[in-house]
């Protein structure tokens, strides 16, 4: 069903075309003329073939795992009938369980052997998750250029502040416009102890950034006008009004990137939102929808993976327990599993309280809602996709 409706979706691009030139020969061979054929559109000759070579490495890696040594049963079943040995289970040594678990308490808890999973299939486990991962840096990183090249729609133009000074406070505006200008020591004082406020901040600097450029070129519209007039002083007010617009909107260009680069989880930004929403090219939204979905179904694979890996841990770790605690009496003692790491998810806003600087526009009500991620290009899977 998912081939079938996939190729239901895909075949509005082989509408999407554009004309190359092409040499061809005369019938006999008589010689050779130029003529103008059609092939996909840029965008769509690129990156839709590496999308598709994507999809079909997501789906023949979930069709390895069809006969395995690990099962997933009901959660409720779980946690209604276990005994201790399987209550140990659903915990970490301190008594809490893992962060996705207390987070995803809808999926189905997965199972393993009394001696947890043998060696070939947790280095198989964790090969398809650093596979999982390229794959999901790829998706991103396809998902992200797309976005870029969507036209900002004027609904969002429209909805931001008359000033960059409005849009972003008192700290962030001075920090700025000061002489001594560190994008680094600004980030560190602010608050961004959590996923919402990081991005409100985004949000803030993004639309400084286009309010500065919407400035600068309008002024730069009217100092080209009124270049043909003397030079007065008026007109060299209006020069050293555009030069700082424009070191501005690079000042807050800085900022953005290196939040991204701190934070590369960071969700989608309420720019992006509004050019997913207000976008009118349907080879864009082919190629960003199908984008966005491989990368929201890798990195569900690789959080699976983790919860795999982690309830390996713990029963390895009660197994090894059972027969060490008939000798605590002569000294020895317990040793903790090795607890993975399990990653936040990019498609949910955390529900953690916080105390921000800023307020949010009546316009970012509802950006917030939506989240996202974004990571460069591996350069080895590119060169696969491609």
């Amino acid at each position: 069903m998912w081939h079938r409706e996939m190729e239901w979706l895909l075949c509005v691009s082989d509408s999407i075309v554009e004309l190359i030139p092409s040499v061809q020969e005369f019938p006999g061979g008589e010689g050779t003329f130029e003529v103008m054929v059609t092939r996909p559109r840029s965008d769509l000759y690129i990156n839709l073939p590496a999308l598709k070579k994507v999809d079909a490495m997501l789906l023949s890696m979930l069709d390895d795992f069809s006969d395995s040594e690990f099962y997933y049963v009901d959660r409720g079943v779980i946690v209604s009938g276990a005994d201790d040995g399987e209550r140990h289970s659903l915990s970490s040594p301190s008594g809490r369980p893992s962060i996705r678990q207390e987070e995803k308490w809808w999926l189905p808890f997965p199972r393993v052997p009394p001696n947890g999973l043998s060696e070939s299939v947790t280095n198989r486990l964790q090969q398809c998750k650093e596979w999982t991962n390229q794959i999901l840096k790829a998706a991103m990183a396809i998902n992200s250029s797309v976005l870029a090249e969507m036209e900002i729609p004027d609904v969002y133009l429209d909805s931001l502040p008359k000033s960059g000074k409005a849009c972003l406070g008192e700290t962030i505006y001075r920090s700025i416009t000061a002489d001594q200008f560190s994008p680094e020591c600004l980030l560190d004082y602010l608050d961004l102890s959590s996923e919402y406020t990081s991005l409100e901040i985004a949000n803030r600097i993004e639309a400084a950034i286009h309010i500065w450029r919407q400035k600068y070129l309008k002024r730069h519209t009217n100092h080209t006008k009124a270049g043909r007039s003397s030079w007065g002083g008026k007109v060299k007010g209006l020069v050293g009004y555009m030069e700082k617009n424009k070191l501005l909107a690079q000042r807050a260009e800085t900022i953005l990137q290196n939040l991204r680069l701190r934070f590369p989880g960071l969700p989608q930004t309420a720019l992006d939102m509004a050019k997913i929403q207000y976008n009118k090219d349907v080879g864009q939204s082919i190629l960003e929808s199908y984008s966005r979905v491989m990368e929201s179904l890798a990195f569900n694979i690789m959080a699976r993976i983790d919860d795999l890996l982690y309830i390996d841990d713990a029963t390895k770790f009660r197994a090894a327990a059972e027969p060490i605690s008939l000798f605590k009496q002569d000294g020895y003692g317990d040793a903790c599993p090795l607890r993975r790491q399990i990653l936040p998810s990019p498609f949910s806003i955390q529900n953690t309280s916080y105390v921000s600087q800023f307020t949010a526009p009546a316009s970012y009500s509802s950006a917030m809602k939506e989240n996202r991620d974004g990571n460069p290009l591996d350069r080895n899977l590119q060169d696969q996709c491609s």
